[in-house]
């Protein structure tokens, strides 16, 4: 594996979807022992920005010899097109090594091989606002309302792991503040030590 591809919202230094701080992101890359690719975003950002940021990315793994991206999505037919559409004819191969898998089993699976995340973004339309900050383990699933799949895979939640078989060590964190904005509702998820200085 070369690295960790993710998108930053440049303006607050975050996952632009759900809002993780850049230094868990950096503390999850040195956990797994890989290089973190963090590709910035203009906010707001457009999808001609956001597929432009790509492009670059793109272009720059293919220069460093990367021959394909690893997509961690389940079943949306239409994501899986559009990422197939993007990659075509670039030199990467998109690669989808869960796709079609069982989501309750497989989350089942990632929390009795040890893998610990807390839920750091909820879609209130689609699961009660309750569920942000919570952690991601065998009473968050029996708690999650008919229709919202175990994985969170139609966007009713993001999580951000902090240990797991994928990590030398667990990554030491606590949740923080709660805030609904632009129709979600964030959980903040904080490093409880300070950050090792980069090299």
């Amino acid at each position: 594996m070369a690295g960790l591809l993710t998108t930053l919202n440049a303006a607050f230094d975050r996952v632009a979807m759900h809002s993780t701080r850049r230094a868990l992101l950096e503390a999850q890359a040195r956990a797994a022992g890989l290089p973190l690719r963090a590709v910035p975003l203009p906010w707001p950002c457009s999808n001609e920005q956001y597929e432009a940021a790509m492009r670059t990315a793109c272009d720059a793994a293919i220069t460093e010899g990367i021959e394909a991206i690893a997509f961690g999505d389940l079943f949306l037919e239409d994501v899986r097109r559009y990422r197939e559409e993007r990659l075509r004819g670039t030199g990467l191969e998109p690669v989808f090594p869960v796709w079609g898998l069982d989501t309750r089993q497989l989350a089942e699976e990632m929390i009795a091989g040890g893998l610990r995340a807390r839920i750091v973004c909820v879609d209130p339309k689609k699961l009660p606002a309750e569920f942000a900050g919570r952690e991601f383990d065998a009473d968050f699933l029996r708690d999650l309302p008919e229709g919202v799949d175990p994985c969170g895979e139609n966007g009713e939640f993001h999580s951000a792991v902090y240990a797991g078989p994928m990590f030398r060590e667990p990554i030491p964190v606590e949740s923080g503040e709660v805030v609904e904005r632009d129709g979600f509702v964030f959980s903040d998820v904080r490093l409880t030590e300070p950050a090792p200085a980069a090299t």
